[in-house]
């Protein structure tokens, strides 16, 4: 054992010279440190690895003089195996840092969204970004999202700005549930599936309204009325009735459209009462619960005004 080491001292500190000079020409080829500097070859060739090798040499000397050929070898290629060990080392070291400070900005950016989202929603103006949902988005609010997007599409902001509406309300709902209720209550789990139960009716509305609106995004209803006047009653029978279809389109198309964002008023009438209703609940009373099962009996019957309607369309 003394004689590996004695001979890997003896071939560790004769290798410092050559990787000293490759060092000077090029710090990149002798320094697995980022940024590499001569600097860092000095200290590495001239004082590190050769005050290495004379501790190993004097620790050595317990087994009197006599370095073996292996030892002589091995220390000879120890700085060959070192440097890109090392090197892959701290390329790791860095990578695994660079993830860490990726996961803990991208946390701190989801913590500042989530009390930026807080924020509006208490002052009553959230704002739903289809393409950056809240991190706390649950299946409503996605919906929510998606719907918004497609009205968007359909350059329909003005029907766009009711998915905020809702959303706003929704989010009001649940925070004000959570406030009066524990998460581990029956009136809290029921409360809780009809409100999602609102949103989801609400949503569904949105989706529609965004299929119905794009699908006459590409009919210019100025420019046809227009025509329609420009051409008289002396015009083509044919022209004029395609021109009246188009006209005929957009307004059944904006009738319907009238009626699901009329649903959807309903839908947050019911959230503004469920608001109220339990903003009153004091859980510390026996009468709490009675308004609570009046909140929760308004939104049921919501539901069940907006079932009803769906099987008749």
């Amino acid at each position: 054992m003394f004689d590996f080491l004695q001979g890997f001292s003896y071939g560790l500190f004769l290798s410092c010279l050559p990787w000293f000079l490759v060092g000077m020409v090029d710090p990149r080829l002798a320094v697995p440190i980022e940024p590499p500097t001569r600097w860092h070859v000095v200290l590495r060739y001239v004082f590190g690895f050769p005050f290495l090798a004379f501790v190993l040499w004097l620790t050595s000397l317990w087994g009197g003089f006599s370095p073996s050929f292996l030892g002589w070898v091995a220390g000879l290629a120890a700085l060959a195996v070192e440097i890109p060990a090392e090197r892959g080392w701290r390329g790791w070291r860095r990578r695994r840092e660079a993830r860490r400070r990726q996961a803990l900005e991208e946390a701190r950016a989801r913590e500042a969204r989530t009390r930026s989202e807080r924020a509006r929603r208490e002052t009553g103006v959230a704002e739903l970004d289809p393409t950056s949902p809240p991190p706390d988005a649950d299946d409503v609010v996605l919906a929510l999202g998606r719907a918004k997007g497609v009205l968007l599409d359909a350059r329909r902001a003005d029907l766009a700005a009711q998915a905020d509406r809702v959303y706003t309300r929704y989010r009001r709902v649940l925070d004000l549930l959570a406030a009066k209720f524990d998460s581990r209550e029956v009136t809290f789990d029921r409360s809780r599936a009809m409100v999602v139960q609102v949103g989801l009716t609400a949503a569904d509305n949105l989706q529609a309204m965004g299929s119905l609106a794009a699908g006459v995004v590409g009919i210019d209803a100025d420019y046809v009325r227009r025509r329609l006047a420009e051409t008289g009653p002396r015009a083509v029978a044919d022209e004029r009735e395609a021109l009246q279809r188009r006209l005929d389109l957009v307004a059944d198309t904006e009738r319907r459209l009238v009626e699901l964002s009329a649903r959807n008023e309903t839908a947050m009438t019911t959230l503004d009462d469920a608001v109220v209703v339990m903003s009153r609940v004091e859980t510390g009373r026996p009468r709490a619960d009675v308004s609570a099962e009046q909140a929760l009996q308004d939104l049921k019957g919501f539901i069940d005004k907006a079932e009803r309607y769906g099987h008749k369309t």
